[in-house]
């Protein structure tokens, strides 16, 4: 299991926008370098991204939540 964290403080948002579909969804395949959602900080938008390919396990942080520096935002099942 790999772990994906927020690399700054903000808002995370799972969709580009609200009536767009979510980068990625649990129990989705993703490739390593696939973009699961984008963390907003006084209206910068930074992507946030998989380092690793596998399978989208969960979301520790809900769509429009505060994330901080560190926090776990989902889980991947390497392989």
């Amino acid at each position: 299991m790999a772990d994906i964290v927020s690399p700054l403080p903000g808002i995370f948002y799972r969709k580009p926008g609200p009536d767009k579909d979510p980068y990625a969804n649990e129990g989705d395949a993703i490739e390593a370098g696939q973009t699961i959602g984008v963390v907003e900080i006084m209206k910068q938008f930074s992507e946030i991204r998989s380092e690793v390919a596998g399978t989208l396990q969960s979301f520790a942080v809900e769509d429009s939540g505060t994330v901080n520096p560190g926090d776990v935002i989902a889980t991947v099942s390497e392989g």
